[in-house]
């Protein structure tokens, strides 16, 4: 009793116009609208949101977060660098490694693959891939034994399996008596690896970095330093000071930098998603609009009759205004909760689907990955629904205005 009464009289408009069928489905129609509306835009953002975090997180697990090479493609006297880029307290590993392209042949298959040497009793500090293994381990990489760990994909498009042994060519010559011949070596598959990560399972092998040294004949150099930074979001700004500290004269490189199209697509992509989604809920904001003129149109005599008693243009804009914000609200949580439920559910829903329907939706070679993860960030829901109910409040601003114009002698002419 003690709540105003454009309050009272807006709900008991609502709860009239419930009773009157076709009303009565153009404000279900609005809710549904809105509530469909809001939850695709929460999973379409979740699902971008985890691919994401999971690309970041394949990508960290395979690939340093910095990188400090030699301009000429060589890095000497590294375990000095090492050890001074190891006094800056965000710098948690520097170690060394050897970069290089390579053929390798098995039977009739022959396959181009980037060649990492890596020191494994170092290798462990630097990225995640010793944890990546199906098949072996990293500590079988041993100088002077020729042993080679391929990338799953790589291995199958070599039909390479642990124990056998391929060949290894260097774009490299060495001139013999007879002329020029390729460089050749015979390495054993020791290990193979899976980082969930196409692009690297597809073209990465690993090896011990004195036989890398060997074949590419590089001597005590390598390529250049590895960086596990504290916070890899600093990478850029670390590997940088890192080079300036050993006198400069490097080229630096970090995660953020060799990845930059990828996260950049997706920051696009969830612009844009976001925009074309969005018209989903202009829809549902139409169709509040055309439930509150109908309503406005039906109460025109309940209308003159509070203007003859008192009521001011602002009172009658206030009552069917709360008729708008109450749809638009009861649409958007519900949206709400309905988005967050399916995307924290997503992943396995499509599994399940895939299953019964006997298909696999994403492949791997195109998208990096072969999952659909989703993750809901609170900032993105509270965007959405401050966006959603925004639009609502909008949409009750011209019926409640025609509503506050209505002329009480007018409406009660023929009464």
């Amino acid at each position: 009793m003690n709540s105003p009464y454009e309050w009272l009289i807006g709900t008991r408009y609502l709860s009239g116009a419930r009773r009157q069928g076709f009303i009565s489905f153009v404000a279900a129609m609005s809710v549904l609208g809105l509530m469909l509306g809001v939850a695709v835009l929460i999973v379409v953002l979740s699902v971008m949101n985890g691919f994401e975090r999971e690309l970041r997180s394949r990508i960290l697990s395979v690939t340093a977060h910095a990188t400090v090479t030699g301009l000429q493609g060589s890095f000497a006297n590294w375990p000095a660098a090492s050890a001074k880029a190891l006094q800056d307290h965000e710098v948690l590993a520097a170690v060394p490694f050897i970069d290089a392209q390579a053929i390798l042949a098995h039977g009739q298959h022959v396959v181009g693959a980037q060649i990492r040497g890596v020191a494994p009793e170092l290798e462990r500090k630097a990225t995640g891939l010793a944890q990546k293994f199906t098949a072996g381990n990293i500590d079988q990489l041993v100088s002077g034994q020729y042993h080679i760990v391929l990338g799953s994909a790589l291995a199958a498009a070599l039909d390479a399996k642990v124990g056998d042994t391929l060949f290894l060519l260097a774009p490299e010559a060495t001139a013999t008596p007879a002329g020029l011949q390729p460089r050749m070596r015979r390495f054993a598959v020791t290990g193979i690896f899976s980082s969930g990560m196409y692009e690297y399972d597809r073209a990465l092998a690993l090896v011990e970095i004195h036989d890398a040294a060997r074949i590419y004949r590089m001597g005590d150099n390598v390529s250049g330093l590895r960086l596990a930074i504290r916070d890899p979001w600093r990478a850029p700004s670390v590997v940088r000071d890192v080079a300036l500290s050993l006198g400069g004269g490097f080229y630096v490189s970090d995660w953020t930098r060799s990845h930059e199209s990828f996260f950049r697509s997706i920051t696009v992509m969830k612009s844009i998603l976001f925009v074309i989604l969005l018209m989903i809920v202009g829809v549902a904001a139409f169709n509040i609009i055309a439930t509150l003129v109908m309503i406005v149109k039906e109460k025109r005599s309940d209308i003159a009759i509070l203007r003859t008693l008192g009521a001011g243009p602002v009172n009658m804009l206030t009552t069917f205004a709360i008729q708008g914000v109450l749809i638009g609200l009861t649409g958007t949580l519900l949206g709400a909760a309905l988005g967050v439920l399916v995307a924290h559910n997503l992943e396995n829903w499509v599994h399940g689907l895939e299953h019964v329907l006997g298909t696999h939706f994403l492949d791997a070679s195109v998208y990096n990955m072969s999952d659909l993860p989703a993750y809901v960030e609170v900032l993105d829901v509270v965007k959405v629904c401050a966006v959603a109910f925004a639009l609502c409040v909008l949409a009750t601003l011209y019926p409640a205005w025609r509503a506050s114009r209505t002329a009480p002698a007018e409406a009660l002419r023929h009464d």
